[in-house]
């Protein structure tokens, strides 16, 4: 269905115009229920405040009137259903199942599919409790103490923000996260790392992913070339000497006992495991299959945490930790499921956003989590936006009618303020701010908290209310300015205020919340796709830089390319890294 050709499309032109006239600060004069109004609590944990956004009542209604001619809530009932919504590749879209902690079935083409993760569960928090536990020792007998996970896109974004973000709850392990094929990344990470207790995790669900597969193997061979002999055998034959053979570390060792050793495994096979679904590839790696966790087609990559992907969180925070990370999402799908639109979070975000992006002209938006522990968040969000949301093609194949797929960045505040909070502020750009907090810190020293949420507040503030030429004014009089100084300054201190933003207030950052908070956005990012009418759950526009690279790889290490199978500039770039 195209909204652009609907009535509530035509309405929304008209009401964007209206608001030439309008100004935030007039509207919360006028309406001292406005806060009210326009904020949604989905109990005293968590608080959604839109109230600083460029909308009055009829703006809202006419963009929930938008969601009511779309199909919206049909594409919600279908995911929710198991339905195949991912219709390029043929797939549901089941990250909902992984969390779902109700009794209540969900079924792929007749098949229920929580036994299965249930199972799954059952299987990471066994292995988890046995690495947490010092049960699993390594081949040298040593309990783990570090876990590196060698993932890419959405099996390290993932993990790697929810380990940093859950890091009160973490034990006694340390979480590592290797992801670019640049060299550097896996070399500093092991630099300071013992061989003997590191446990790595390899992520790929094909285990063919070229970054992931190539740094398993450096990791394999630093393990291979350094680890130390196990207690009680001599050097030769069943230490150093013997685990650092070559092919092995080249090809992969397989899986075997050693003579003299019973119930010892070859060193890979207790310093690796592997979230895949490739057996073969898994165990012609070296890893134990039964040190295998599996999911599903209906997970996609950047959906991915709650599934064994989230293995690494389980091993840093625990399985009951990570579980109540889970309940956490369920509250968010469950409200995202029942509630009605008006008063629906995900929703309204999706609208909201919407809203800026089609009627604003408005390209970006930006994160800003006022807690240092979400310093991943805006990352994870640009995954999970950008590669959802940037298509150009509707779902029936044709183009779209509307700009999609805006861009997303953020930093932790209070670092912003003093980067790019100045665009935000005073520039030629509308930029909608999405504002995160926690009321109370798991940390607070000197009162920094305070300090922390203060600065919260008043960005929101200063981004509604602006400031004046007559209060610039009155203010550079009391500082006792000259009136010469004061006509040339004046218009450099005027903030135009009107910029919108949202508040999400929450008790603290705890799993829950933080299964709360990923959750909310994969939903406005879901709402968003079924306005657009696109598909939020492939990721095509990925594909093509990865088959040049395949074609200009050998292009670099073995014979010239043929003269003219390139562009200019791609083949004198060829030519200058060939002659370094």
């Amino acid at each position: 269905m195209d909204l652009t050709r609907t009535p509530a499309w035509t309405a929304l032109k008209t009401e964007r115009k209206a608001w030439n006239a309008l100004h935030l600060r007039d509207l919360f004069k006028k309406d001292k229920q406005r806060f009210e109004r326009f904020s949604l609590a989905l109990d005293d944990e968590f608080l959604l405040d839109y109230s600083k956004n460029l909308i009055r009542p009829q703006t809202l209604r006419l963009l929930l009137k938008l969601a009511k001619e779309s199909a919206l809530v049909p594409l919600r009932d279908a995911m929710f259903a198991g339905e195949r919504i991912n219709l390029t590749e043929g797939r549901a879209v089941l990250h909902t199942a992984l969390r779902n902690r109700s009794e209540r079935p969900v079924e792929v083409d007749g098949r229920d599919v929580m036994p299965d993760v249930r199972e799954m569960l059952a299987r990471m928090r066994a292995f988890a409790d046995r690495v947490r536990t010092g049960k699993w020792k390594g081949y040298s007998g040593k309990p783990i103490t570090d876990v590196v996970n060698i993932g890419i896109g959405g099996s390290d974004l993932g993990p790697a923000m929810a380990c940093l973000a859950l890091k009160p709850y973490g034990g006694n392990l340390r979480a590592h996260f290797v992801s670019n094929v640049d060299p550097s990344h896996l070399y500093d990470t092991l630099e300071d790392l013992d061989p003997a207790t590191t446990l790595f995790i390899v992520a790929s669900k094909t285990f063919t992913t070229q970054e992931t597969l190539l740094n398993a193997q450096a990791a394999r061979a630093w393990l291979l070339s350094n680890l130390p002999s196990p207690p009680g055998t001599s050097p030769k034959g069943a230490g150093r000497d013997e685990v650092a053979v070559p092919s092995e570390a080249r090809d992969g060792p397989k899986v075997h006992r050693r003579a003299g050793d019973e119930g010892a495994t070859h060193p890979v096979a207790k310093h690796f495991v592997a979230v895949s679904t490739n057996e073969a590839a898994v165990r012609a790696f070296g890893i134990d299959p039964a040190n295998m966790f599996g999911f599903w087609d209906w997970v996609g990559g950047r959906y991915s945490l709650w599934s064994a992907i989230g293995l690494p969180i389980a091993l840093y925070i625990g399985m009951d930790a990570f579980e109540e990370m889970l309940e956490g999402a369920f509250d968010l799908d469950e409200h995202f499921r029942t509630a009605p639109l008006e008063a629906n979070m995900p929703v309204l975000l999706g609208l909201l956003g919407l809203w800026y992006n089609n009627f604003w002209d408005s390209q970006a938006y930006a994160v800003l989590p006022y807690e240092q522990r979400l310093a991943r968040f805006p990352a994870y969000l640009q995954q999970l936006d950008m590669e959802s949301s940037g298509k150009g093609v509707q779902r029936d194949g044709k183009p779209v009618k509307a700009s999609t797929g805006p861009i997303v960045f953020g930093e932790p505040g209070s670092n912003g303020q003093h980067a790019f909070y100045q665009l935000i502020h005073q520039g030629a750009k509308l930029i909608p701010c999405d504002f995160l907090a926690g009321r109370e810190s798991h940390n607070d020293v000197n009162g920094q908290h305070a300090v922390l949420l203060s600065n919260f507040l008043a960005q929101t503030e200063a981004l509604m209310r602006g400031k004046t030429a007559v209060e610039a004014e009155a203010e550079l009089v009391r500082a006792g300015m000259a009136r010469r100084e004061l006509k040339a300054l004046l218009p450099h201190k005027v903030f135009p205020g009107n910029r919108p933003s949202n508040s999400i207030l929450y008790r603290k950052l705890t799993p829950r919340t933080l299964g709360r908070l990923i959750a909310l956005y994969e939903h406005k990012v879901f709402v968003q796709a079924a306005l657009w009418n696109i598909n939020a759950y492939d990721q095509w526009g990925v594909e093509l830089g990865k088959q040049l690279a395949q074609v200009l790889l050998p292009e670099l290490t073995g014979a010239p390319a043929k003269v003219g199978s390139h562009d200019a500039s791609t083949e004198g770039l060829i030519a200058r890294l060939r002659a370094a």
